[in-house]
């Protein structure tokens, strides 16, 4: 079988990995053409084991993605030294070997924000798809032990219970932005708190958006029709969303829900808190 066959019938595997370390499918899907385009370049290197080179190439890339998501808090030479030195490990259980990731909704998608980029490549390639820790090892380029223990990190994080009301949150956001975008005005008057408030910051005003509206009927008239450019994304640990102009948050539209409503929306363009976003799946 030649290289384009190989790649062709290995698509959608790669596609599924990036799309669990991502949770985003549209970036999964550039990732993986971008492997292809790397395998194009490599037409003179000899690759022995072609699906484990592709994988490979996927999943350091779907690590570069992550990576420029947020700032790395820690240096990554001291977090490899303090892992491959032993540093506190979960406890395994036979039970564990359960597929935990195959969970999907908008509590896995909030627990897998709390994971390091390479803690999150770790569990999903483990408890998801099955690869063993020194092929990921390599991947990571950590040791087997080191790589375990990020798993088993992962895993207790994933463990950690993700508060109920964050998870009814992002239902009505995404209701809420649906209702937007398909111009139904009834849907989102229902939505809306009777006392609604939506507020830009100084930067989003700069950019356009209005600094004060008030009631939910006027509420409803701005957005009705509206938010088709608007993306989810996680602002802080809130579920919101932003809109985007060629790949770069401008504004962030932060949300505050109480009791099923949406009771305040705040245009947000601060550059620090832009930088801050976090892409998310829907609740639906």
């Amino acid at each position: 079988m030649d290289r384009t066959s190989t790649f062709e019938a290995e698509r959608p595997r790669l596609t599924r990995i990036a799309t669990q370390v991502l949770r985003d499918p549209v970036e999964a899907q550039d990732v993986v053409q971008t492997a292809w385009l790397r395998l194009r370049t490599s037409e003179h290197v000899d690759i022995e084991n072609l699906p484990g080179w592709l994988t490979t190439v996927t999943v350091r890339l779907c690590l570069d993605r992550l990576r420029a998501r947020v700032p790395q808090p820690i240096d990554p030479q001291e977090a490899r030294a303090s892992l491959d030195d032993g540093g506190t490990d979960v406890a395994e259980d036979p039970a564990d070997q359960v597929v935990l990731a195959d969970t999907v909704g908008v509590a896995l998608q909030v627990v897998l924000e709390r994971l390091t980029p390479d803690e999150r490549v770790a569990f999903v390639l483990h408890d998801t798809f099955g690869v063993d820790f020194p092929t990921i090892a390599q991947i990571l380029d950590h040791t087997p032990a080191a790589t375990r223990k990020l798993a088993s990190r992962a895993r207790g994080k994933v463990r950690q219970p993700v508060a109920p009301e964050r998870q009814a949150d992002a239902v009505v956001v995404d209701a809420f932005l649906a209702a937007a975008r398909q111009g139904d005005f009834a849907r989102l008057l229902a939505l809306l708190a009777p006392d609604v408030v939506v507020q830009g910051d100084a930067a989003a005003v700069q950019v356009g958006t209005p600094t004060r509206i008030e009631g939910r009927e006027a509420v409803a008239r701005m957005f009705d029709g509206a938010a088709a450019a608007a993306l989810p994304v996680l602002v802080g640990d809130r579920p919101g969303a932003a809109w985007f102009r060629r790949g770069m948050p401008q504004v962030a539209f932060d949300f505050t829900v109480r009791d099923g409503l949406v009771h305040r929306v705040d245009f947000r363009a601060d550059p620090g808190l832009l930088a801050s976003l976090r892409r998310r799946t829907t609740a639906s």
